[in-house]
């Protein structure tokens, strides 16, 4: 049996990626930041961009980073067979394997990042726009991509405030963190 792939190199490269097709930390935090300002009067960016870092060290969210824009990059490339190439590099409004894939990876924070990711999959807000209308190369998969990290981070975020509303003592706000990163 081979050794499995270190957690180290798996982050490294789904952040790798994510940068390489244009997309920052930055850009997903504002996302946060623009679905939880209307509910948190004090939101820093700060925050937001915590949140949505935190989000891409689970691997169930580096994992469908590197499959999804993997596909993309192939399918730019046409070196996928037909017709997946004609689906995935026309994004194919019935070809839902893309929202598939990210949908997945949001269960892990809860109904509200379920619901916020159908939002932003059909609202396509700040950089997951910019995503779906660049017709140079294909984002099929990365701009949901993006709105599955975005609703993840939201959805901690809103949890995270909470405990911090509700004066929970920090080290088991990180020790329950802590415990919800495994995977």
């Amino acid at each position: 049996m081979e050794k499995p792939v270190p957690s180290d190199v798996v982050e490294e490269a789904a952040r790798k990626a994510l940068k390489k097709r244009g997309v920052e930390v930055k850009d997903i935090a504002q996302i946060v930041y623009d679905m939880q300002a209307p509910y948190v009067s004090n939101l820093s960016m700060d925050d937001c961009y915590e949140s949505a870092d935190a989000v891409l060290c689970k691997r169930e969210i580096q994992h469908a980073v590197l499959v999804g824009i993997e596909l993309d990059v192939l399918a730019e490339k046409k070196q996928l067979s037909e017709p997946l190439q004609s689906l995935v590099e026309s994004d194919e409004g019935l070809f839902g394997v893309d929202e598939t894939i990210a949908l997945g990876s949001v269960f892990g924070f809860g109904s509200i990042a379920v619901t916020t990711f159908g939002y932003l999959d059909k609202e396509k807000h700040g950089v997951i726009k910019e995503l779906d209308t660049n017709k140079k190369e294909v984002h099929t998969f990365l701009d949901d991509l993006v709105a599955s990290i975005a609703s993840s981070a939201s959805a901690r975020l809103a949890h995270r405030l909470r405990d911090r509303e509700e004066h929970r003592d920090k080290s088991k706000i990180k020790e329950r963190e802590d415990e919800e990163l495994i995977g």
